[in-house]
């Protein structure tokens, strides 16, 4: 009598079709969350490194001219200020309206905050998905084996233990792979989704870095055209 191998290599090629199938999904779940860890993990570290670097640019910054001038190569950055400086020209034709204008570039840097904020998350969506949708498909697999073990078992009408056991070996280990698939993507989730609130708290301080900018030149171009000169916002000498 021949010994029955249960390797999960063996128990994988002896199982039937439908569980085979479930069986390959599971390990392509898994691929992809792994390799969305990779990547995702990557892009956040990049990313918040040049959020750092574009936040102590704007610290040091007296304009947004200089803001803009120092953040060329940070993308989410430059954009924010680009918005601001947009708005400003758009508004050259209302007088006296500076809260107005605040008011509506902070409206325009929310929009782009919270786009932002989606570019991060992108991806991530799908692990949540294997999280949540694995364990089923792992049991899907494992009711379809045990299914079809005790229809094989009524063909041949046995009841020994050593013809039942392989069958529902094969079965339950589509759950395993199911589970395996599951617990990290959740778990890889949930990291990422703290990564990309960090960032986003990044970008919500960047927001508040130029706001503080246009806030300062409106301020210059409140106080020096009293004194006769003429001022170009966003510059950093008072007159020239």
């Amino acid at each position: 009598m021949t010994d029955q191998s249960f390797s999960p290599w063996e128990m994988f090629f002896s199982a039937g079709p439908v569980v085979r199938c479930v069986m390959i999904l599971l390990a392509t779940a898994t691929i992809l969350t792994w390799t969305i860890f990779i990547a995702k993990s990557v892009e956040l570290a990049s990313v918040r490194l040049k959020l750092k670097k574009a936040e102590n640019a704007l610290e040091e910054a007296d304009t947004l001219n200089f803001g803009e001038e120092w953040t060329r190569d940070n993308g989410i950055a430059h954009t924010l200020i680009m918005a601001a400086e947009t708005e400003c020209r758009r508004s050259q034709d209302i007088p006296d309206d500076n809260e107005g204008l605040k008011e509506r570039i902070v409206l325009h840097l929310e929009r782009l905050e919270a786009a932002e904020g989606r570019r991060l998350m992108r991806g991530t969506g799908l692990l949540a998905t294997i999280g949540a949708t694995s364990p089923f498909v792992g049991l899907f697999g494992t009711v379809w084996g045990i299914m079809t073990s005790f229809t094989g078992i009524a063909a041949s009408k046995a009841t020994s233990l050593a013809v039942v056991a392989p069958g529902i070996a094969e079965a339950l280990l589509a759950t395993a792979l199911g589970l395996v698939a599951a617990i990290p993507a959740v778990v890889i989730y949930n990291h990422l989704a703290r990564q990309c609130a960090s960032c986003r708290a990044q970008v919500a301080d960047l927001t508040a870095l130029v706001m503080r900018l246009v806030s300062r030149d409106l301020s210059r171009m409140r106080v020096i055209p009293a004194r006769g000169s003429v001022v170009r916002f966003g510059s950093r000498l008072a007159g020239e």
